[in-house]
Parts: C-alpha cells; structure tokens; sequence
C-alpha cells in the first residue's frame, strides 16, 4: 500500500519510454519531434537493466520523446551513431544530435540533455 506522502503515481498506464522496433518508426519520428531522447541498450547490459525505471520515470514527466532502441535489434541505427557502448543516451534537437551520454545517468543529467 502507497503512503500518502508518495510523490509515485499508483496509475499503472504511466507513459513508459516507448522501444523503437524499425528504422522507419526512428526516422519518422526524428522528422516529427523536436525533441528526442533515445536510451540505446542491450537487454543483457547491466547498466541499462539498472536504468531502466529511472528512463521510463523520465519518460512520464518530460515533454520531450523518449525511446529506446536495442542495439541487438537494430544495430544498422547504433552503428549509425557510433553508438559503441551500452548504455548510451542521444539527445536530438530538431532531427540533429545535441549531446551524447555513456552509461549511468542521473534523471536530472538526461533532463539537460533534452533541454
């Protein structure tokens, strides 16, 4: 049972960071948003397992999109973006990358990213 001090939300339908299973759906969606955030991971990686919650958390309270695309899944987008560790994080801005970041990240550190 949540306290009433819980600043945690009990609805399950909470926007999580939506996976990005094809190139069109990434390219699409580069071209459509101003502001992308996207978390590259492998399922396998520790680090991105660990990160997880604190990616979807994101995801609810950012106005920004926010995605994640497994580099096992599509590894033609993390060779596109020398994306050569997991996990690692591109900001874009109008369809360009604005900033780059490698493995454990801070909520407040990914906010800045987008900004």
């Amino acid at each position: 049972m949540m306290s009433e001090n819980s600043t945690r939300t009990t609805d399950d339908t909470a926007p999580e960071a939506e996976h990005i299973d094809s190139v069109d759906v990434f390219e699409r969606l580069l071209a459509e948003e101003k502001r992308v955030l996207v978390d590259f991971y492998a399922e396998w990686c520790g680090p991105c397992n660990i990160m997880a919650p604190t990616v979807d958390e994101f995801a609810a309270e950012t106005g920004a999109e926010v995605v994640k695309i497994d580099v096992e899944e599509l590894p033609e987008i993390a060779t596109r973006y020398d994306v050569k560790s997991v996990p690692t994080f591109i900001a874009f801005r109008s369809g360009e990358v604005a900033e780059r970041l490698i493995g454990l990240q801070e909520k407040a550190t990914l906010a800045e990213a987008v900004e």
